[in-house]
């Protein structure tokens, strides 16, 4: 029996582990224009920083704790002193968990960055066929290719910051993207998603069914139709192919409440950042209705697996470094394990989703 308690107490480690992180030079990303880029430590700007703060800033929404809003806005006043980076995919990702600020305090400050940014997202991107937004990020250009990680970088901050701004042109755009990527990213024979597309060639790449891509669909998906506000027909739409994953991902979950970081490759590793936000988003279809007790259950087991794999100062282990596309699924199977932050705000996000459902939790972890 794991109780409500222990869960925000390991909740707590997690924010201490996260902002922890260091760069310890082991991975090396220059950036395109020669610089060095860093995607570990919590100081940096890049999309593992930025997810990290989404999962944070939406621990304080649970909490109300003052001092996790002041860990926030101390990391945005730090930042937003400096000169930023210039706006791609992977630097849109931390003006999300501003918008949520943003949108809670309306403060003033953030709100001139949050309208420069979104003006850069709009104008500037650089666009595919069909006017997906092309996966340009700090270190590759990637023309013509959509990702399936470009709906959790940039789409899930234009439907919030459009809708809480009252700016229907930013929410009528992250649709778009969206439904745009489903098509060309969802494979229709096991309701699972592809990394990647082309239109340079018109292919899926390796086809990899690639766990953690698959991950930020199902902890976006709900989250995007929340933050935008999405009603209707879409709405329906965006269930509907969420409860298509979650059927495939029942099938493929291992008995260790894990999933492979190649899905349906057993010989590929166990990997928990893609497992956190594949039980986020189970938990929560569980708690809203639109999925079943089963997905309830493959959710608290998924919790149990990454449970296991937080360390005594709150670092989560066993996640799969940042991840390039692969145009082979060995390439998949050799990505190496780093601690990062996007490890810890999904793990955040699946434990504070897990102290909702119930005030206890009856799991095998280790107490």
């Amino acid at each position: 029996m794991l109780e409500r308690g222990k869960l925000v107490r390991q909740l707590d480690r997690l924010v201490e582990g996260m902002v922890a992180l260091r760069h310890d030079g082991a991975f090396h990303e220059p950036n395109l224009d020669g610089t060095p880029g860093d995607y570990i430590s919590f100081d940096g700007w890049e999309w593992p920083q930025g997810v990290g703060l989404y999962g944070l800033v939406r621990y304080w929404e649970f909490t109300g704790a003052d001092h996790h809003r002041a860990l926030v806005e101390a990391w945005y006043e730090r930042q937003l002193a400096r000169k930023l980076p210039s706006a791609n995919v992977n630097t849109t990702a931390p003006m999300l968990a501003l918008s949520i600020l943003w949108a809670r305090t309306r403060d003033e400050r953030w709100r001139g960055p949050l309208d420069d940014w979104a003006a850069l997202v709009m104008k500037d991107l650089p666009r595919t066929e069909e006017q997906g937004f092309q996966h340009i990020v700090s270190d590759s250009i990637n023309p013509g290719e959509l990702w399936d990680d470009t709906l959790f970088m940039v789409v899930l901050f234009l439907a919030n910051y459009g809708r809480t701004a009252g700016r229907p042109e930013l929410v009528e755009e992250a649709v778009r993207q969206f439904l745009l990527h489903v098509h060309y990213l969802t494979d229709t024979d096991t309701g699972l998603w592809f990394h990647g597309w082309t239109f340079e060639g018109r292919h899926n790449f390796a086809r990899a069914r690639w766990a953690r891509g698959n991950a930020w669909v199902t902890a976006g998906l709900l989250d995007f139709i929340e933050l935008g506000g999405i009603e209707g027909g879409v709405k329906d739409f965006l269930l509907g192919c969420l409860r298509s994953q979650a059927r495939a991902l029942l099938l493929y979950q291992h008995e260790s409440g894990g999933w492979h970081t190649l899905i349906d490759d057993p010989t590929s590793y166990l990997e928990t950042s893609a497992t956190a936000g594949f039980g986020y988003g189970l938990l929560k279809g569980a708690r809203l209705g639109v999925l079943g007790e089963d997905a309830r259950e493959a959710g608290l087991k998924a919790l149990d697996f990454v449970l296991k794999n937080i360390d005594d100062r709150g670092t989560v282990q066993n996640v799969s470094y940042g991840t390039r596309m692969g145009h082979d699924l060995q390439f998949y199977r050799d990505i190496p394990i780093q601690p990062t932050g996007y490890g810890q705000a999904l793990a955040i996000l699946l434990l504070a989703e897990a102290v909702r459902h119930t005030g206890e939790i009856q799991l095998e972890a280790a107490q």
